[in-house]
């Protein structure tokens, strides 16, 4: 579908997801965003989720708790919360000195800070099983999740 964009919108909102001890933690936001989208009046145009932290993904997935949990495993096999890693000895660590590099490595893994998904007819494109996930990597916390829908 071609669109020939006459006026560029640009809304911008924000969520706080407060996380729990239980990593990772998948907390989906779809239906968030589906809100901000249709709020935005964007027709056409994408919708970008970005997580302002280094220790909480965004990702986009199924929900499927046997998924999540093959999540958990591979993730703790990869980074071991006992393994021993440089950022936490790093002298400007957080003031809590809790290790959390493997928080860090797993977010590196999991894909990032954002992903950015079409806007066609006021809708997002998600595919039939596809939800989207802020994933806590570390421990509870208090996450901001901006969403920026841009389009016509």
């Amino acid at each position: 579908m071609n669109v020939t964009c006459t006026k560029i919108v640009v809304v911008t909102s924000s969520i706080t997801i407060n996380s729990t001890d239980k990593v990772p933690e998948f907390t989906d936001i779809t239906d968030f965003v589906v809100e901000k989208v249709l709020d935005s009046g964007v027709k056409n145009g994408i919708v970008n989720v970005f997580s302002q932290h280094t220790t909480a993904a965004i990702v986009v997935q199924e929900m499927e708790p046997g998924f999540h949990q093959d999540v958990q495993e591979l993730l703790s096999q990869m980074f071991p919360k006992e393994s021993k890693y440089h950022h936490t000895l790093s002298p400007d660590h957080i003031e809590d000195k809790l290790p959390n590099g493997h928080s860090h490595m797993q977010h590196l893994f999991m894909g990032g800070s954002s992903t950015t998904i079409p806007v066609q007819e006021a809708k997002i494109l998600l595919g039939r099983y596809q939800r989207i996930f802020i994933v806590e990597l570390d421990r509870a916390r208090t996450r901001n999740v901006v969403v920026q829908v841009i389009g016509e």
